[in-house]
């Protein structure tokens, strides 16, 4: 039995067509990798919740924080990756289980000087075992420097963290999070993103306490 041309010419366009699409997803494994695939692909349904929560905390982002973008979709955060004041190395799973306001700060970010003192003032009156305000700081070079501009703007209840490499940055800069400083991140106890923030806001507000406090359910 002889196959006709035309019936032909359509398998072996097929054939292109799937040995294209194989080479898409090969080549995405190749850029991304296969567990970054399955992270995101699975981070979905377990942040479901996160995304629920941020849509009920979208009427309260306003006054003061009128600025912060309640989470669309679910949103799974990379396991962002600093240090604490001794060096020891920490990742956002250390936090599982609480919910973290994460800021990520500089001492040549003007506004980052001003923010710091209101941060300061959120984690000394709703830090505890649900939350944490984790400021991490991102300055390249003199790590003496950052744990000194700490003390000048009067910071005492914030715990010191830090990045020397700045990588922190270009992992939230890498799904967007991240487009200047200070940037500010709150985060479930999954490690799933509620909501974020460019620029700064005053977290020492009535307005800030209020959207906090539903996050945590109180």
């Amino acid at each position: 039995m002889t196959v006709s041309q035309p019936s032909f010419a359509k398998k072996r366009l097929a054939l292109i067509l799937a040995g294209g699409l194989a080479g898409v997803v090969v080549g995405l494994a190749g850029v991304y990798g296969i567990a970054t695939l399955t992270r995101n692909a699975g981070g979905d349904a377990v942040c479901r919740p996160a995304a629920d929560l941020a849509r009920k905390l979208a009427p309260l982002a306003r006054g003061e924080v009128a600025a912060v973008n309640v989470a669309k979709s679910p949103l799974r955060l990379p396991d962002l990756a600093f240090q604490d004041a001794a060096g020891k190395a920490l990742n956002l799973e250390h936090w599982r289980g609480r919910t973290v306001l994460l800021n990520l700060w500089a001492t040549w970010c003007v506004p980052c000087r001003k923010e710091m003192p209101a941060l300061d003032t959120l984690e000394q009156r709703l830090g505890g075992p649900l939350f944490e305000v984790v400021a991490v700081n991102i300055d390249t070079r003199d790590a003496d420097k950052p744990k000194a501009w700490l003390k000048e703007v009067g910071a005492q209840k914030l715990a010191y963290y830090a990045d020397p490499s700045a990588r922190i940055f270009q992992d939230l800069k890498s799904i967007g999070r991240a487009f200047g400083m200070p940037t500010t991140l709150l985060i479930d106890g999954q490690g799933c993103e509620i909501a974020t923030i460019a620029g700064p806001a005053e977290w020492a507000s009535e307005d800030a306490i209020k959207l906090i406090k539903a996050a945590l359910g109180q």
